[in-house]
């Protein structure tokens, strides 16, 4: 634990003793809690399957974490380590399959990469003077341009013999939470048993007495960041081998849960304090609240309420163990630490015998029918058309009696297994998922193929792996619709632009290969530019209006979705509807108003309401062993001012 580097300044005895013990292992204490409180609360919690899947969820957080403790400990920050080891990922799959590299060399190069990534970091903080806030969030954007240039947005698979690290040995035990252990490990020794290890404590806690006690400052922050960057490759491979593909897009915000697991796990922000089991403690609490909130179907927004709050409660209770009489000790010293550690192990091994007791007899009784419990998760809730898909699947679920659990990707592949993990352990009559990524989704899709759960499809397939049905709109044809709508319009000539969706999504890549193939046969439209905008309204805006300022003279615009339809017309102002044509995709109720008043010239509308409906339906069959068609394809239709009064959706 970090609060191994610290010793009690008071003696204590009996209650004081068991007190002052669980003050100086705060990270500790709030595991244990944590544990005892989703035991209690859920008895799916305590399962041996969820308690992996916790371990599992946790491996690339921690490994991050493990990284950036080496730069707080040294009172910097590093905020590139999700695009680090985004970018790691993309070189290895790039190399080892694009460019025939084998496969230890493009490991080899993944590796250097994160290397390469750290030592910039280290070089613009050390010789550049730049803040470490402003150096690495410069190498956030860097990285995570250069991932997406490589793949070309794209995700990119992963080679076989990399891809078992996201596996199991023995059928049972993760591999990922091996590579966590051993990767603490190495943190523990380099920062309690070496040279450098020393140094990092001793330049968090004085830099300038650092310097004048004769320490090369500037090169062990160059190694610092190397370090960092080295333990954020690592991550990104053990990520993409989970997913079984490198996603440009993939450990968005990771950076952030990283250091939030550093200081949970009782670090300091302003140097000189923090430990590899501490950090690991701190990952776990994070794991744990994410896995334990997802099998009592806490809603995804409150989840993040919750983390948050978690994250200052540990914090405030780190500020009250300092003024009770906790001081920092010197890195490597032992003054009755070991004693102390067993006995706080020996506390917590005593605690997780009476849980697993306790939450035994408690759930014992429970014989809820769980092939009436669905679960759902959402590529995203921050978009409309996906909010309509669950507010037509809870309808059905209210009609139909059946418990509808309903989890929010955030439009990240990982958490997106995670939470298909957390439905495989609940033992859920039926899973439906609609995927971030067609392709990503299909290890853990397996892992439910492999746990007899039905697994239906909503929107999007799952590539690779068995489905009981799929339920979607064709995206492709959906692009071929729009670009033969918009052609017609302004009369097979002209010049447009595209705004796509997140790059490397299976949705945008559909929509967009369908609007391509489209427009073949209408050679006098013109594509000018595309750019991405994110699903985002607000993007959208903003894309449009820099585009414009290249491209002022445009006849239309294809937007992948509605959201970014609504910010185009509004960086057209009066053009919207009058000398330039917009065409959305959706169908959202936003999109259809703009129909409705002229300045959204079309909507491809997928009827969302419909898709979740109709899920729910088919996932009901499915638990009870009825037979369900593989492939209910929900018609998507093209609606203009002419129809869109008679459209329902």
């Amino acid at each position: 634990m970090a609060a191994d580097t610290l010793k009690s300044t008071t003696g204590a005895s009996g209650a004081s003793g068991l007190r002052r013990l669980l003050l100086d292992n705060g990270a500790l204490t709030a595991l244990i809690v944590l544990v005892i409180a989703m035991s209690a609360l859920s008895g799916d919690f305590m399962t041996t399957d969820n308690l992996l899947n916790v371990g599992v969820q946790a491996a690339v957080t921690a490994i991050l974490a493990f990284g950036v403790t080496f730069v707080i400990v040294s009172a910097g920050i590093d905020l590139s380590v999700g695009s680090v080891a985004a970018l790691s990922a993309t070189v290895l799959a790039w190399s080892a399959t694009s460019e025939g590299v084998p496969v230890f060399v493009a490991v080899l190069l993944a590796i250097a990469t994160g290397i390469a990534c750290g030592l910039v970091n280290g070089f613009l903080v050390s010789y550049g003077k730049l803040p470490p806030f402003i150096a690495t969030l410069a190498m956030l954007s860097v990285a995570r341009g250069l991932s997406l240039v490589i793949s070309q947005g794209s995700p990119i698979a992963f080679p076989d013999s990399v891809s078992h690290l996201g596996d199991t040995l023995g059928g049972w035990l993760p591999v990922p939470v091996l590579v966590m252990v051993c990767m603490g490990l190495i943190t523990a020794f380099v920062l309690g048993r070496t040279y450098i290890g020393r140094s990092m404590y001793a330049i968090g806690g004085n830099e300038e007495a650092a310097r004048l006690s004769g320490l090369r400052v500037k090169k062990q922050k160059l190694a610092i960041y190397a370090f960092s960057g080295l333990f954020a490759a690592a991550a990104g491979i053990v990520l993409a081998a989970r997913l079984s593909s490198a996603q440009p897009q993939a450990a968005q915000g990771y950076e952030l849960d990283a250091i939030a697991a550093v200081v949970i796990g009782g670090a300091s922000l302003a140097g000189g304090t923090g430990k590899a089991s501490g950090t690991l403690i701190g990952a776990l609490i994070l794991a744990v609240l994410r896995n334990g909130l997802n099998l009592l179907s806490v809603s995804a927004f409150w989840q993040q309420v919750v983390i948050g709050v978690v994250i200052a409660l540990a914090v405030l209770l780190d500020t009250v163990r300092r003024k009770a009489g906790a001081t920092p000790v010197a890195a490597g010293t032992s003054q009755g630490g070991k004693g102390r550690q067993a006995a706080t192990y020996l506390l917590a091994a005593v605690v997780a015998a009476a849980v697993v007791g306790a939450t035994s007899l408690l759930h014992s009784g429970s014989s809820e029918a769980k092939s009436q419990k669905i679960g759902l998760s959402l590529s995203t809730l921050n978009n409309p058309f996906f909010v309509s898909i669950r507010a037509g699947a809870q309808e059905e679920a209210k009609k139909l009696g059946v418990d509808l659990t309903v989890t929010d990707a955030q439009n990240d592949a990982s958490q997106q297994a995670n939470q298909l993990q957390n439905f495989t352990s609940e033992g859920l009559g039926t899973i439906i998922v609609n995927p971030v990524d067609s392709d990503a989704v299909t290890p853990a899709a397996k892992g439910v193929n492999k746990s007899g759960i039905p697994l239906v499809a909503v929107d999007r397939a799952v590539n690779n792996a068995t489905t009981a049905a799929l339920v979607a709109s064709d995206n492709v044809t959906g692009g071929k619709l729009a670009a033969e709508a918009l052609a017609e319009k302004l009369g097979g000539k002209g010049t447009i632009v595209i705004l796509q969706g997140q790059a490397g999504t299976s949705a945008s890549r559909e929509r967009g290969a369908g609007f391509a193939e489209g427009l073949k046969d209408y050679p006098g439209i013109k594509v000018v530019a595309k750019q991405p905008a994110d699903w985002d309204r607000t993007k959208g805006l903003d894309v449009m209006t820099n585009l414009l300022q290249a491209n002022p003279d445009i006849d239309g615009v294809f937007a992948e979705n509605d959201e970014m339809a609504l910010g185009a017309i509004k960086a057209l102002g009066s053009k919207a509807g009058t000398s330039v044509q917009v065409i959305g995709f959706d169908g959202t109720a936003d999109g259809l108003k703009a129909v409705q008043a002229g300045t959204l010239f079309a909507s491809v509308a997928q009827q969302p309401t419909e898709l979740g409906r109709i899920a729910v339906q088919n996932a009901v069959k499915a638990a009870q062993g009825d037979k369900v068609a593989k492939s209910v394809m929900v018609p998507v239709k093209v609606v203009t001012e002419e129809n869109v009064a008679g459209f329902t959706g």
